[in-house]
């Protein structure tokens, strides 16, 4: 197993699980599938994808660091492409009785993460990372903010780049600092943005 410095991007579609209880199958998983693949081919910067995770892309990049600015440009990509293919899926299918869950429920979220050591593995065609940060990641998944559409990057990443290059990159909303605190891991500290403001 080849352990690297590796950076760790997860694009998650929020009220997966709502949507999928309330809506009927051949809809729901035509819909989700979509606009999964809508996020994959919307990567622009040379991600890697390990795999696919119901609701999730989980990204990873090995090696030297994009630009910190190319990095939150492709987050903001993934949002606004998101949200072209969610409004082109709910004109398709405008018809059906429950389209309008489609723009009621579904969303998109980002965990931007870097871990000093990940293990990857080869399992078939597919690259498998393994290690606490990518546990990590995951668990930003589940945090306390209050809202449902967000770019979130933890500290980890952000300590890798200059203030100045942070502070440059954001100016569509405030970027605001927050914790949580997650069993065997412990505090993990981040900071999170609206991604809604770019809609407009």
């Amino acid at each position: 197993m080849n352990a690297q410095p590796t950076l760790i991007c997860i694009p998650d579609i929020s009220g997966f699980t709502e949507f999928m209880s309330d809506t009927e199958f051949e809809l729901s998983a035509k819909v989700i599938s979509t606009l999964l693949n809508k996020v994959i081919y919307a990567n622009e910067i040379g991600l890697k994808l390990s795999e696919i995770e119901g609701d999730a892309v989980l990204f990873f990049k090995q090696g030297e660091l994009p630009a910190f600015s190319k990095l939150v440009d492709q987050c903001k990509y993934f949002y606004t492409q998101f949200y072209k293919e969610l409004d082109s899926v709910y004109k398709r299918n405008e018809n059906h009785a429950e389209s309008g869950n489609i723009r009621k429920m579904l969303g998109l979220k980002i965990i931007l993460h870097y871990g000093v050591s990940v293990g990857s593995v080869a399992i078939g065609k597919n690259i498998k990372l393994m290690g606490e940060d990518v546990i990590t990641a995951h668990r930003l998944l589940k945090n306390k903010i209050r809202i449902d559409e967000y770019l979130l990057i933890s500290d980890s990443l952000l300590s890798e780049y200059s203030d100045q290059d942070i502070a440059s990159c954001f100016d569509w909303a405030p970027l605001r600092e927050k914790d949580t605190s997650y069993e065997h891991i412990g505090d993990v500290s981040y900071s999170y943005i609206s991604l809604e403001p770019l809609l407009d």
